[in-house]
Parts: C-alpha cells; structure tokens; sequence
C-alpha cells in the first residue's frame, strides 16, 4: 500500500518512493463478517485462479497483523490495481454459495438496514452450507473405459473377474463397500483391480443428511373454490402466466380458505419448472401446515429453528441442486437459493418474528418483496389482520388489494362476547383467573362434546413476586424486570437473559415480611382449570411445556382426536391450526400487551385477539369467544370483538398520521448500551450531538415539519438489560433516503468507546 508522504524533524518533506508497477492477472473484492461498508482488493494467485469465483469464499490477510479472515469473493475483475495488493490465502469452497441474485439482494439489504455486506452473507448462508456440516467424502470405484484399457490384459484371479463384471454391469460408480458385497470378496481384489489399470478411484463430497417423508402423507385433492376465492385466484393466476413482479395483499377472514389460494398458486409455478418459497411464521409450522403442502407440492423442505447444522446445510444443498420443488419455513427461508425462483409467498404477513433483533435486523417481508422486485416474479402477502404498512401499501396502489370475506361454506364468523372485568363479581377465597361467566360457558362448551381453547400470552406461575411488608418486588440481578415464579421447576426466572435464584420465604430486603406470590401465568391458569375441571384432560402449550422434540405435534394430535378436551397456552396456541370441533375460546386476559410503551401495541392486541378467535367456529358445530378485559372500550378490543378490521384501521391509521409514525413516516431506532452507565450516558449524548450537527449541515431542523426528526436521547423503557445500561433515540423522516443519508453521515465518522456499544435498528418493532 502506498504511504502518504513523511515530514523530517525540520519539517521538510520527504520525496515519496516511486509508486510500483501495475500488477496484472486477477484480482477479488472480499468483504468480510464485519460492520464495513466496503470491498478489499486482493490479487488472486496462479494456483487459485481456477478455483476462485463470486459467490465463493476465501481466506485473505486481514488487517495489520494479516490474520488469516474467512471472507467473500464478490467480483472478480482484471482490471490492474493503482497499487500493491495482498494476495489470498486459500478458496474455502468447491461450490459456489451463493447466486447472482442472492448477491445483488444482500448487498441492497447491506445499503438498506446499514450494515456490512460481508455480515449479511454470514447471516444468509447457514453454518451447515459454510461448513458442509453432515456430508463426508466418500471413495467411489468406476470400471475403465474399454478406449483406455491397457494394451495387455493382466491375468485376474475369479474374485477379481466376478468384481469387475459387476462393476461394468452397475454402469455408474460404487462404493468399494458395495462392490465387496455384490462381489462377495474383501478388500484385496478390488485394490488389486486399480493396480492393474482396470478400475479407477475418485472422491466426492455427499450428505449424511437425506431428506424422509412423512409417512401417511398421501395427497390432498384440489378444493372447488367459492366465488370470493375465484375472483382472487383470477389476478394471480393471470401474473403467475404473464411473469414480471406483481404484489398481492390476500386480505382473508381467518377461514376463508387463503391456504388454498397459496397452493393453487404453487401448482402453477411447479407446472411450469419453478420453485416457490413459502414464509410462515414459526409459530405456524405445525405439522398440519406441514402436512397440506407436502401433500399437495411434490418434493418440499421445511426449514425451522429446530433444525441442526446438518439438516440446515442439508436443505441448502438440496435446494441448490434443483432437488427441491417448494421450500417452506420462518424467516430465514427467504434466501433459500433456488435455482429457478417463480412465486414467494408470506402467510401471517403481519406477524412480528418476520423482524430478526440482531444483525442484520432485517425484515423477512420486506426483503421477499425486495426479491420478488429484482427476480421479477409475483408475491402474494396474505393475513386476515394485515400489517398496517401493507395495508397502507394497497391504499397507495404499491400492492393489488385481494378479499376473502367470508368463510369457506358461508360459515359465520363466531360470536364474541366481553367480559368486563370490573363489573364481574370474584367468589370467595384467594383470586381466580376464570370470571364465573367463562367458566359457565366452558362447562356448557364440554358438556356438549365440545373442546375448549384458552389464551394467556403469559408464561410461568406468578407473574410477580413482592414483600407484603416494605413493598420490595424481586427483580432480576441483570435487568430491569421482575422475575417470575416457576412452580414446575420451583425457580424465580427472567424471561430476557435467563437469569434465576431460588425462590425465598422472608423478604431479602427488609428480612420481616413474607413474600407474596401475585399475578396469572400459564402455570397458574392451568393448576386453576385442573382443579375446576377435574373430570377431563386439560393440557398446556407454552415454550416452557414444549421443549421436548416432537411434544408440540403430540399434543396437537391428541387435541385433534378429541382426547384433550382443554387446550391452553400462549400465543402458540393461536395461529396456523384448524380444530372444527372447538365451539369456545376463551380469552383469559386481553389487557396483558396493551399498555406497554409501544406505539404498535392496539395493533398487536388487535392481531392477536382476531387470530385467536378464528380458532373456533370452523366446524359444523359453530363456535363463539369470550374474552375477559379490564377495558372493554378500547377500540383494539372493541373492534377485534366485532371483526371489523377496516374500522380498526381507519382508527389507528389517523393516530399514526398525527405522531409521524409508520407507515406515514420512516423510524429508525439508535440504542447505546454499557455495563457503566456513565459512560452511556456520555455517548449517547455525544452521538445525539453529532445528529444534530449533521441535520444542520444538510439543512434540517428538529422542528415537527423537518423533513428528518430526532427525538432523545432517553433511557429505553428497560433501561437494564442483561447487565447492560440502555439509551435509546430515534429518527423519523417521510424520505428513507433522507434518513439514510444523515445516518450515513454520522456513523461513518464515529468511533465508540472501550465498552460501550452501539446498535441501528431500521424499521424497528421492537420498541423496549
């Protein structure tokens, strides 16, 4: 690298050495797994030039010290450099990782969520792939062509003719292991056959990993469709023909039959030579979603956080061979490499784990869409309660708004009831979590050969657990959260870091009062129901009831045979499932999410409340929901009860306008973190400082009307978080890319100190 000049002790200036030749040959851009916003070039040695390629990775000299760094080739070029290159190590891979268009993809995400591109593709190549994790190389025997035999055939023994005759006769290569077994011989004629010229060896890399279907999977008929889907199908099925990327915004009443459009959709695309991929929340791989689109899509990979290296890297070169028709999972699924991609399709659209909360923080949705735009080819989003973004997207024409409002045989929608819980007299004795009206209704429910479903998006036992004499609540020692009480497993937990104690008798603070076990958990409303309901099987789902391999499937089945008669559980229990002889749900607490500090929380209890309650009603036996609540009047809860999304809409869209919130305006989230507090403290304000100076620069103001807004800093809503002090501000402009640009103008200049950390979070939803 050429230096810059150098001043003598009497300030003269050195003459700078002649700059060296040109280099010539080839030459790589590699980016690393590093937070950079460019390219290292590096010349490409004649022993390596055969085996480099984009997409593939390398092992290069990195910073001062060379350290060998594993990175990512990504243009190869022969155009000579200005000045001396260090050359590269080693190619990593036999194949290339990624596509053409997974590369252009990632780089938009690097430039769209502000982070490096090399810490894109680590994220977007699994660690199986990387690492070819469950394959292993294998030696494969192959009989010499006749053309290259020798002149003089050697004399063979008869365990030596017999191998060779069914080495030719297989006509494809084997394994020495095979061949010894048809052959019926050891390892040494079948050694002596290479000796001899007659047989050759090669290697190849395999997976350990093969995929098995399901057993009793067979294949679901096509349904007849009803007018509505009809005229949804109608649009799709004419962009599925015509090509070119066409947005779809499927707006289904929960029943209204969208799985069916989806799959129709991937018929087509099947039909024609293409692969789909298909995005579904992971709380909604259930095994019955599974079970639809094998049944009816030929040769699918799921992909789930369950998955280990092996699986994951297994499904990855699978879908790279072309081996894979539809590959469905969670987020992730998004960058499967799909060799031939025709349709992307996102179900549960809104759901909120499509967010990733740590680099890169992109959004699954958001980057399909992206990719369906750069692969030209349509996408279809579909949700019965829309995100508000999406549904802002169809108003201003970006997405083709598509209806289901009904459910599929023009069954109803099911009755909601509210309970208000003000007005609901508790009986005698210590607090119950089933106000007598559900629990009259679930006793009318089973003893008409129903089944009940319960949410309490709430785990644990007590909630909370606090002296009755000094008021002290036990906290966790790393967070600014109370710590809840397990009774299975007898321990006080937090449910952020992982943190727990054992739980005590007498107040640790004041040493006098005794500790009072207080609020409702899945634990808590389970050990209520039990003893209520004493005559039938009652069964819970939660993430602490199943962590066994397979118990989520168990327990969905016994439900679905009838042999559970009470489901209860967490949000887990509310999305992707489809019982047509549950006649109630009950909602044991709709308040629990609605006043955090977050301006999305009415549209999440909106959505959850809505998902929960198209859980019933689905069969012939009709079905209604009751849900218990403190504020009844509360339009998320109000309009949920009465099924009208676009009122709900109408209402949250006009307080987004007013606050400058999304989807009228762009946010992006800034959080200092430190174990000192100080020290964050200091940054954050420094950080804040810099913001301010640059919007002045470029012309803007922290007034309302300012085309780039800043608000804080401030402490974060939990301002201890796994030992870490937090502040956070914000960015808000209409024009994302004149958020990016005052970003780009800041964090490209700054240094963070020893100890403190830095986070950007772009179209955050996480707002605590």
């Amino acid at each position: 690298m050429t230096q810059p000049p150098q001043r003598d002790l009497f300030g003269q200036i050195d003459t700078p050495p002649p700059a060296p030749p040109a280099e010539t040959g080839l030459f790589a851009d590699i980016v690393f797994d590093r937070p950079l916003d460019h390219a290292y070039s590096y010349s490409v040695p004649e022993n390596l030039r055969e085996a480099i390629a984009v997409g593939k990775r390398v092992l290069a000299p990195f910073g001062r010290g060379d350290k060998a760094t594993v990175g990512y080739c990504v243009r190869l070029s022969n155009s000579a450099p200005t000045r001396a290159l260090k050359a590269l190590y080693r190619v990593l891979d036999n194949e290339i990782l990624l596509t053409p268009d997974l590369l252009r993809l990632t780089r938009w995400m690097a430039d769209y969520y502000l982070c490096g591109w090399g810490q894109v593709l680590n994220a977007v190549v699994p660690a199986g792939a990387r690492e070819r994790s469950g394959s292993r190389t294998i030696t494969l025997l192959e009989a010499v062509p006749p053309a290259e035999l020798p002149a003089e055939m050697p004399e063979l023994t008869a365990k030596q003719k017999i191998a060779l005759q069914h080495l030719r006769a297989e006509d494809k290569p084997m394994e020495p292991r095979q061949l010894a077994r048809l052959a019926r011989c050891g390892s040494g004629p079948i050694e002596a056959l290479v000796d001899k010229g007659l047989v050759r060896k090669s290697t190849r890399r395999v997976d350990r990993f093969t995929q098995t279907t399901e057993e009793g999977i067979s294949p679901d008929p096509s349904l007849r469709l009803n007018a509505d889907q009809l005229q949804a199908w109608a649009p799709i099925e004419q962009a599925l023909h015509g090509g070119g990327f066409h947005a779809f915004l499927l707006y289904g009443v929960t029943g209204s039959g969208k799985t069916e459009i989806y799959l129709r959709a991937i018929e087509e695309v099947i039909r024609q030579g293409k692969e789909a991929i298909v995005l579904v929340p992971e709380i909604s791989l259930t095994p019955q979603t599974i079970q639809r689109f094998r049944g009816r899509c030929g040769e699918v990979a799921v992909l789930h956080s369950h998955l280990g290296d092996a699986e994951r890297g297994g499904h990855w070169r699978r879908v790279a061979g072309g081996q894979v028709q539809v590959v469905v999972g969670a987020r992730s699924a998004v960058f499967a490499p799909t060799r031939k991609l025709g349709l992307i399709v996102i179900d549960e659209e809104h759901e909120g784990t499509f967010k990733q909360e740590s680099t890169p923080r992109y959004h699954a949705r958001d980057v399909a869409v992206m990719r369906a735009r750069l692969e030209n080819i349509p996408i279809i989003l579909g949700s019965a309660t829309p995100s508000l973004e999406s549904w802002h997207n169809a108003e201003r024409g970006q997405y083709t708004l598509l209806s289901l409002p009904n459910r599929v045989l023009d069954r109803p929608m099911p009755k909601v009831a509210l309970i208000d819980m003000r007005h609901e007299r508790a009986g005698p004795g210590r607090f119950r979590a089933l106000s007598p009206s559900l629990e009259r209704a679930m006793r009318d429910a089973l003893r008409a050969g129903g089944q009940v479903m319960l949410l309490l998006n709430r785990r644990g036992f007590s909630t909370y657990v606090h002296c009755a004499s000094c008021g002290h609540v036990e906290t966790c020692r790393f967070c600014d959260l109370a710590l809840i009480h397990h009774r299975e497993r007898d321990v006080m937990l937090c449910h952020y870091c992982g943190y727990e104690q054992a739980p005590q008798r007498l107040c640790p603070s004041c040493g006098v009062g005794e500790e009072r076990y207080q609020g409702l958990g899945t634990e808590k409303l389970q050990a209520e129901i039990e003893e209520k309901f004493s005559g039938y099987v009652v069964r819970r789902m939660d993430s602490d009831s199943m962590r066994r391999p397979g118990s989520h499937a168990r327990v969905l089945s016994a439900f679905r045979k009838g042999l559970i008669h009470i489901l209860l559980g967490t949000q887990m229990i509310a999305k992707g499932l489809d019982f047509p002889n549950v006649t109630l749900v009950g909602v044991v607490s709709a308040d629990t999410a609605l006043h955090i500090p977050d301006f999305r929380a009415g549209e999440r209890t909106f959505q959850l409340l809505s998902q929960v309650a198209g859980r019933t009603g689905r069969g012939a036996l009709g079905g209604r929901v009751l849900v218990q609540t403190f504020t009844p009047e509360h339009p998320s809860i109000a309009l949920a009860a009465a099924h009208d999304y676009k009122a709900f809409v109408a209402t949250e869209l006009s307080q987004r306008r007013a606050h400058g919130y999304p989807p009228y305006e762009r946010l992006v989230r800034l959080i200092v973190r430190s174990r000192d507090k100080d020290a964050a403290n200091e940054f954050a304000e420094r950080l804040s400082g810099a913001f301010r100076t640059a919007l002045a620069g470029l012309g803007h103001t922290s007034a309302p009307t300012a085309p780039v807004r800043l608000l804080g800093p401030a402490e974060a809503p939990v301002f201890r978080l796994k030992g870490y002090y937090r502040f956070h501000f914000q960015l808000q402009s209409a024009s994302a890319a004149a958020l990016h640009q005052v970003l780009r103008a800041v964090t490209g200049t700054l240094r963070t100190p020893s100890g403190v950390e830095f986070t950007l979070d772009v179209d955050p939803l996480n707002m605590l």
